[in-house]
């Protein structure tokens, strides 16, 4: 789970222009600063989690049904709070996270739970050079793809992983949310993915008056290249679902209607925030 921060910059930049800048390493930096901030915050309620609190949500929860004994791959997992709960809840889970300090805390708080979660640090697209297996289930949730630039290899990696007839369950924040400025008062964003956001401010989602200097590359993705892409690599669309509220008090002019659902006060239920995706590798792999 890794939540993209509210936008403050943009700049669009060329595809030459991001490779020089080196998005990866900017984008890896400010999550290894935020890291020791995520775990000692409310948001994350860690020592209620080390206690023995499953940190997924109804959503996911629902998608994912039964899931003892399977073998589930999650993709951009932080400091893996849901994949230890996937192995709380009977899975053989394997968390991945390109931030070296995000990983060497999944880890330790595998350890201290006892769970038998594994953790790789490795970057989405470079994953082949580090794991060698298929899986049951491909994972992943909130706030991850925007920080990826090319939703075809993300899309690619995902049925490399999965095992014929194997499922991957998506869920995410709503691509019409990112198009809203800070306040959610006027759109300000293309809905469509018309290049890299540079993004620099000083404070995260979980604590707004930490004060952290950050440069940040982050990339709006539409649904239809989502969709489109999964169905390019061999996936087939089971379920697509859109929700009206978040689980995650992650936004700005936020109001709980109900325990653990927010939305935007002024917008009430207007708009998606959330969408999920329950698609399932086909028999035979392209």
């Amino acid at each position: 789970m890794l939540f993209k921060i509210l936008f403050v910059k943009q700049k669009v930049l060329n595809k030459v222009e991001v490779i020089k800048m080196n998005y990866l390493e900017k984008n890896r930096n400010t999550w290894n600063a935020k890291t020791d901030i995520h775990i000692k915050s409310d948001f994350y309620s860690n020592d209620s989690f080390l206690k023995g609190r499953n940190s997924l949500n109804d959503i996911e929860l629902k998608i994912l049904g039964d899931i003892k004994n399977l073998s589930i791959l999650h993709l951009q997992c932080h400091f893996g709070q849901d994949t230890i709960s996937l192995a709380r809840l009977g899975a053989n889970a394997t968390g991945v996270d390109f931030s070296e300090k995000s990983i060497d805390n999944a880890k330790n708080f595998a350890r201290q739970t006892n769970t038998k979660a594994k953790f790789i640090c490795s970057g989405i697209y470079e994953l082949p050079k580090y794991l060698d297996q298929q899986f049951d289930l491909v994972f992943t949730s909130y706030g991850t793809i925007g920080w990826l630039p090319d939703i075809s290899k993300w899309a690619e990696i995902i049925a490399r992983y999965l095992k014929p007839g194997g499922r991957f369950i998506f869920v995410d924040f709503h691509p019409v949310v990112w198009m809203f400025d800070d306040d959610f008062k006027m759109f300000k964003y293309n809905y469509f993915n018309d290049g890299p956001i540079i993004e620099s401010c000083t404070d995260t989602y979980t604590d707004h008056d930490t004060q952290i200097q950050q440069e940040t590359v982050s990339w709006n993705h539409s649904i239809s290249e989502v969709i489109n892409n999964l169905l390019h690599k061999g996936l087939e669309i089971n379920s697509f679902d859109e929700f009206d509220y978040s689980p995650y008090d992650c936004f700005n002019e936020t109001v709980e209607f109900e325990p653990n659902g927010y939305r935007i006060k002024h917008l009430e239920n207007k708009i998606p925030m959330v969408y999920a995706i329950s698609a399932t590798m086909k028999t035979n792999k392209i």
